[in-house]
């Protein structure tokens, strides 16, 4: 049997870069790709932000495929802890969606969410809002998942 504080790292590892990854690639394929609302990087030509989003895409699809593959090995251990994974998977996709409402919408700049409205305040509050939301959902997750092994 695998020390209880590894498997637990182990769960939270895989479960943040499958969410950081399925977050992102969300992103990119509705909000870049479907809604044509902005690009990775829109400093530029349109046409490299067409190559920056190839590049996003590709890293969403990295850490996403990592995820999955730390998942079986975790039940190849049998060593998962659902909840504690799916805690982890919010955890991971908030905190994508924080990151680049916060650090690249508004410290870089690097693009924004939606360009032309009239009041861009109101996009980025329910961007921030909603990782806020997939966080504490997270973390209440996480909490939880480690009560039940105490009990």
């Amino acid at each position: 049997m695998e020390d209880r504080t590894v498997s637990n790292g182990r769960n939270i590892f895989s479960g943040i870069l499958f969410g950081f990854g399925l977050a992102a690639f969300v992103d990119e394929a509705v909000f870049h790709q479907l809604l044509h609302w902005h690009h990775f990087y829109d400093l530029s030509t349109s046409e490299w932000g067409l190559i920056s989003d190839g590049f996003f895409h590709a890293f969403s699809w990295f850490a996403t495929v990592g995820g999955l593959f730390l998942l079986a090995d975790l039940r190849r251990r049998k060593s998962m802890v659902p909840i504690r994974w799916w805690g982890a998977v919010l955890l991971g996709g908030g905190f994508f969606q924080l990151y680049d409402g916060i650090i690249q919408h508004k410290l870089l700049r690097i693009h924004q969410i939606r360009y032309g409205v009239e009041n861009l305040l109101y996009y980025d509050l329910v961007w921030n809002g909603i990782a806020i939301i997939l966080l504490a959902a997270g973390i209440i997750l996480i909490c939880r998942s480690g009560r039940g092994r105490h009990a």
